[in-house]
């Protein structure tokens, strides 16, 4: 039977669509990941923070909500696990964080997500914040992965001059000197742009330019809401009820990486990619009371091992979820997000080093039983918390206590920083950092309290669900579990490499007229 011409032209114009969604439908996602900066657990809207933040708690509420997720207590150990899905003791990184003169970076045969990325056929694009070393060109990021980037490589700047400035200790002075970078290049020329929006400006152009046809993971790391504290002030005017001058301005910086969050949302939807787009939001840690966060009601801040300083903020936005508008109560680390995007990409990481994190995304994305069962949250016998602790005139003795504790002979020195969760325990070793349960924005400074009692204990056990502040000591009724987690601890260590914390190279020095970047 001769088909008509126009019922002909009809069954091919309907064999063509059918082809074209279902090649959409076989098409790896595009993946966007935002990373906010010191953002507090009481710092977002839909955990009752008194800061408005529409478009991330819009955008939570489509998506699913990670109540149960952990980072690091500070920027790079965060910003390394991520990159690399391993914990920073298997990187050397379990010190603090990379100074602007200390020369290292992330080890160089560690593979990292965007190259992982880049295999699996993504164009792969960073703005933002790096702080993951840069003494040589080798570690910046368009030789880990990244085929473009515009951004800062240090930890912190100024938020409009984009001039960082930093002692060098070896040359017994304090230099400032720009920070932004364009690829490998010194970004001149933008002085006075506030960066929140500069960086969101980038990423909307990013998007704008990008072929659909070609999936891309798009990093973004925003410098909100690190100190300093400084933001326009058409921001700042609809919080004159917050009486706290830092908690306004940071009030204000929230408002404005919320509205960055926002615009970047919509240029993926203006550009018709959202319907295949995975959006994450995470913090790097928790929120620093010293420079307006909240992380109420959780005990401790950043550069701790308290809740406060470990627990974050983040959610997965993307109509691809099989259950939006939920929860997740699994246990979800920053180092599950490497092989949980890799596969969804459809890559492989056969050839990376021995992962610590997990692929999550049937808990995220179905519901299913999250496979992490424990987490290591770090193990660091060179711990100093830099900041002073209200109500500590010193961080603590902890010798005295160690040789008089009933945990003083077993395998690992409980003396050292450390923590470790295991479902719903987690054991804390040493001095944590600042023990402090900071009030609620708003209410009398006074009601910071310490522990109940004198002093810490050299080994603290808690049950987290039924105890998320950390409020009830539980290591002598518990002493089985006590025992097993150091026996997990001692494991660890055992797989760890030597701590990397090199003295400054006084050849950092840019001088008075350079810019912050590689001297090696």
């Amino acid at each position: 039977m001769v088909c008509l011409k126009s019922a002909c032209a009809m069954i091919r114009i309907v064999y063509l669509l059918s082809n074209l969604v279902l090649l959409a439908a076989n098409q790896p996602p595009h993946i966007v990941f935002i990373l906010a900066d010191d953002f507090g657990w009481n710092d977002v809207g839909y955990h009752s923070s008194e800061i408005n933040t529409p478009n991330l708690d819009k955008l939570s509420a489509s998506g699913v909500r990670l109540e149960n997720y952990y980072v690091q207590p500070l920027c790079t150990p965060s910003r390394n696990q991520l990159m690399t899905g391993r914990y920073q003791i298997h990187t050397g990184m379990q010190h603090q964080i990379i100074w602007p003169c200390q020369p290292y970076c992330v080890p160089l045969d560690e593979k990292m997500l965007p190259q992982l990325m880049k295999e699996a056929g993504y164009d792969t694009h960073m703005v933002g914040k790096w702080h993951l070393g840069m003494y040589m060109k080798d570690c910046l990021p368009t030789h880990r992965g990244f085929d473009t980037y515009f951004g800062y490589l240090t930890g912190s700047e100024d938020y409009f001059s984009h001039v960082r400035c930093s002692p060098i200790s070896v040359l017994n002075l304090t230099r400032c000197a720009l920070d932004l970078r364009e690829g490998e290049e010194v970004a001149t020329g933008y002085k006075g742009a506030y960066s929140t929006e500069l960086f969101t400006n980038r990423v909307v152009n990013i998007i704008a330019k990008q072929d659909p046809r070609k999936p891309f993971f798009l990093y973004v790391a925003l410098q909100a809401v690190h100190a300093p504290l400084q933001v326009p002030e058409r921001y700042v005017a609809p919080y004159g009820f917050i009486k706290d001058h830092h908690r306004r301005l940071y009030a204000g910086m929230v408002s404005a990486m919320d509205e960055a969050v926002g615009n970047i949302t919509l240029a993926l939807q203006e550009k018709g990619l959202w319907n295949n787009t995975v959006l994450v939001f995470s913090t790097d840690n928790g929120g620093q009371t010293l420079s307006g966060g909240s992380n109420w009601p959780l005990r401790g801040r950043k550069w701790s091992l308290w809740e406060g300083g470990v627990k974050g903020v983040g959610f997965v936005a993307s109509p691809l979820l099989k259950q939006p508008g939920t929860v997740s109560h699994g246990l979800i680390h920053i180092s599950d997000w490497l092989p949980t995007l890799v596969g969804l990409a459809g890559g492989r990481t056969n050839d990376t080093k021995p992962l610590d994190g997990f692929n999550v995304w049937n808990s995220i994305s179905k519901g299913f039983a999250s496979p992490r069962l424990e987490l290591l949250h770090n193990i660091d016998p060179r711990y100093i918390d830099i900041a002073s602790c209200p109500g500590r005139d010193s961080q603590l003795t902890l010798a005295e206590m160690v040789s008089e504790g009933s945990w003083s002979n077993s395998g690992f020195n409980v003396s050292i920083h450390a923590a470790i969760r295991s479902s719903n325990w987690k054991l804390l070793t040493g001095y944590p950092g600042c023990d402090v349960w900071f009030p609620r924005p708003g209410q009398n400074s006074s009601g910071s309290s310490t522990s109940k009692k004198d002093h810490l204990k050299p080994v603290m056990l808690f049950d987290i669900e039924k105890d998320p502040e950390e409020r009830n000591e539980v290591s002598e009724q518990f002493p089985t579990v006590v025992e097993f987690l150091l026996s997990r601890l001692h494991h660890h260590q055992r797989s760890s490499v030597p701590i990397t914390f090199p003295d400054d190279d006084p050849r950092c020095d840019p001088g008075p007229t350079g810019a912050w970047g590689p001297w090696a």
